[in-house]
């Protein structure tokens, strides 16, 4: 079977991309370790920084000091709570079962330092004599790699919730099954985009194919999706419904203590620097300068031990991000938040990828060469085309919604009466601001007295004066009884 010239068009068109760009050919198998001991060192003192940075600002935002007592700053607190924890007893319940609940604390602590492997924080380098990537090592499927070890960790919350013997670390485990499976789906679609701009999944060829322009700017609605799905994922506020202190006490680690349960304080801070990372390598360029900064002195400032700065920086506005939203929103419900996800973010993200395939394939010549010149820039016909399109379709569909949601809202506002019964329904009601009371019928009189009980009406009310009243009833029966 041969190719026609056509198909050779289009298969030029393509970059070629299936490898991926980071040069391991000079890294030898001691110098890969030593990068593993220090990306572990590089985690677990960000993990430390954070939980520092995150009590301050929220001491800020809530008009108290935060910790200030250890260390200068308050810097050694975190220091002081983790040798708190080893130092405390390690209590398991009774009915719990021993070996999955020690090894769910111990999955959810690991795990998250696996998918970190995978991301370049910074350019090549030369270390101990060897010239070699800031990276740990590089697949051509290695985005897809850090989406099922997110799924693996799954599991540690999960076992956890079982293996307890409770009721409330169970309901949290289950809540965050439905959470992470809901929410992954609208991760995963919102990368599907970056991939068909970059052509790979590999991290380090999307950050080479972001030299000229961040995916920011072309893919902004997965940038949106991918940092809701990742607060999601995270088990962050507002999404922190599977340790919904409200309603199930703590969620899946309520009967965890001392280490283990730092294990899990630890695992939830390393997530939030993975999906941090990966947005960072995804949408931001990774270890790459901001624009400005990248054309100083030909480029001096955009390689080598510079990128850990700027990708070290870029990560940190994503904690910052975190930070900022457990100060400020409240949780959600946990209806809504599932409803979200299923009816809202998977069919737009879905569109989206939709409408993204269409406008790549426009940009690659599979839908035409016509090219029109605007501002002296020469821009393809049918990408011009497909964005119009696709740009008059989001307006209309936000029109319509926007008018259903206002139709929903006005129908649930209607005016309360401005008289009311205050017993029309059998008991009290009190009037709402605004709202009279309608005064009673003359045939509506209570009795005073031990005979009709306490307050008993006489005849009807004042809906139906002609009912049958409850003494009368009262009054028969003690008749008949006489």
């Amino acid at each position: 079977m041969t190719l026609s010239p056509a198909a050779y068009g289009i298969v030029s068109a393509l970059p070629a991309t299936e490898n991926p760009a980071a040069d391991f050919s000079d890294t030898p198998l001691w110098l890969s370790l030593i990068k593993a001991v220090l990306i572990f060192v590089y985690l677990l003192v960000s993990t430390l920084i954070v939980i520092w940075f995150e009590r301050r600002i929220i001491g800020r935002m809530q008009q108290r000091p935060g910790p200030n007592r250890n260390g200068p700053f308050g810097l050694l607190q975190t220091l002081a709570d983790g040798l708190k924890s080893m130092l405390k007893e390690d209590i398991a319940p009774a009915n719990a079962e021993k070996v999955i609940y020690r090894a769910a604390a111990i999955l959810m602590a690991t795990v998250a330092f696996v998918s970190f492997s995978i991301i370049p924080i910074g350019g090549t380098v030369s270390l101990l004599g060897h010239v070699t990537p800031l990276q740990l090592t590089d697949v051509p499927v290695a985005v897809l790699l850090v989406l099922a070890v997110a799924s693996v960790g799954v599991y540690g919350v999960v076992l956890a919730g079982w293996s307890s013997g409770s009721t409330y670390p169970l309901l949290g485990g289950l809540r965050s099954t439905a959470q992470v499976i809901s929410y992954e789906i609208a991760m995963g679609l919102s990368l599907v985009a970056v991939f068909l701009y970059s052509g790979s999944m590999s991290t380090s060829q999307i950050v080479a194919s972001q030299r000229s322009l961040w995916y920011i700017l072309p893919a902004f609605f997965s940038f949106a999706v991918y940092v809701i799905t990742m607060v999601g994922e995270t088990n962050r506020l507002p999404f922190d419904l599977a340790e919904g202190e409200g309603e199930i006490v703590g969620g899946f680690h309520t009967e965890y203590s001392s280490m283990t349960f730092a294990m899990f304080y630890l695992g939830e801070y390393i997530n939030m620097f993975t999906v941090s990372a990966l947005a960072t390598t995804m949408f931001l360029g990774g270890p790459a300068a901001p624009p400005l900064i990248s054309m100083i002195g030909d480029g001096m400032f955009a390689g080598g031990w510079w990128g850990l700065l700027w990708f070290t920086l870029k990560m940190w506005l994503f904690m910052w991000f975190f930070v900022w939203l457990r100060g400020t929103l409240p949780r959600v419900r946990y209806d809504q938040f599932m409803r979200f996800g299923w009816k809202f973010l998977i069919p737009i993200t879905l569109a989206w990828v939709v409408a993204v395939a269409f406008i790549r394939g426009a940009q690659l010549g599979f839908l035409g060469d016509d090219s029109v010149t605007i501002a002296g820039q020469a821009f393809n016909r049918a990408t011009l085309i497909l964005i119009s399109v696709v740009a008059v379709l989001a307006l209309v569909v936000t029109w319509v919604w926007g008018d259903r949601v206002d139709a929903r809202r006005a129908a649930a506002e209607t005016a309360p009466p401005e008289e009311i019964d205050p017993f029309a329904d059998g008991y009290p009601v009190p009037p709402l601001p605004g709202q009279r009371l309608r005064e009673p019928a003359p045939a509506d009189r209570v009795l005073a007295g031990p005979a009709a009980g306490r307050g008993t009406t006489v005849r009807g009310t004042a809906s139906d004066p002609t009912a049958p009243s409850t003494t009368d009833g009262i009054a028969g029966k003690e008749e008949t009884h006489g």
